[in-house]
């Protein structure tokens, strides 16, 4: 078993252009050229909040589709908790859990608890285990009051903490987060990001990893940031080894000199 809870070695993802019209016709294996990750090497340990930071094509959402065994990367290798995402896909699902921001596969006109239910049950877990398991997981994620209402009468925060609850059903100790307060208002924002660091990680001792563009959320939430531009990985470091490497003030003026070094070195392509 691996001393990594999740390691990413070499990983590099392509994908081919994508043609419409009669254009789709003349091209229907079209050879993958288009570039998203190259040769991105990581690792985070048990227990570490790791943040996945970069403009948008950076790479940071197909890496956690990668990570979440949702796309196969062109190369490389990636484990979770010492299994292969690709070769031991079932392992890995037991050890993850994807988490989008958005209220995605939730079926509005039933309730809380009977959404959960259902999930439960395609991850094996039915009658008085899934009873259980849904208390303990509404009561953790602060939405018990509300299980009996229609999805679609939730409020943005509560779709969102619904959805943080369906990805630890199975009280997964690897959690992935793409842009988890995007659509949240300020507040609603904070008190999810004191959740995410005072009862999943500490309490739990869950190990995270997240993409945003919030970096004030970032340095509130990251053990260390992963920097990524145009597919490639310019760094990975804590907040204070990003400033002290790039003789910055701020995880912004090191995120922006790093990627004017990154220019430098490659031009810019077209990256997914």
């Amino acid at each position: 078993m691996s001393e990594h809870a999740i390691l990413i070695e070499g990983i590099e993802k392509y994908f081919s252009p994508a043609y419409s019209g009669w254009r789709s016709l003349l091209q229907p294996f079209a050879r993958p050229t288009l570039r998203a990750l190259v040769g991105v090497t990581l690792s985070v340990e048990p227990g570490e909040v790791m943040a996945l930071v970069g403009a948008n094509g950076a790479g940071k959402s197909t890496l956690l589709r990668i990570v979440a065994t949702l796309i196969i990367p062109t190369s490389g290798h990636v484990f979770v908790e010492g299994f292969d995402v690709e070769r031991e896909r079932n392992h890995v699902l037991r050890k993850i859990g994807y988490h989008t921001g958005g209220d995605e596969g939730f079926y509005g006109r039933l309730t809380g608890s009977e959404n959960l239910e259902f999930f439960a049950a395609m991850n094996n877990c039915v009658g008085a285990d899934a009873a259980r398991r849904i208390e303990q997981v509404a009561e953790l994620m602060g939405i018990a009051e509300t299980l009996d209402r229609q999805v679609r009468t939730f409020s943005t925060g509560m779709m969102h903490r619904l959805g943080l609850a369906r990805a630890f059903l199975h009280a997964p100790p690897v959690l992935l987060l793409d842009e988890p307060t995007r659509s949240l208002d300020p507040l609603a924002a904070a008190e999810f990001r004191r959740f995410l660091r005072n009862d999943l990680v500490r309490q739990h001792g869950t190990t995270l990893l997240f993409a945003s563009h919030t970096l004030s959320e970032v340095e509130e939430l990251a053990d260390r940031v992963a920097i990524l531009d145009a597919g490639r990985l310019l760094a990975c470091d804590t907040t204070r080894g990003l400033r002290a490497a790039t003789g910055t003030a701020t995880l912004e003026q090191a995120f922006e000199r790093l990627s004017q070094r990154a220019e430098k070195v490659a031009p810019a392509e077209a990256f997914l």
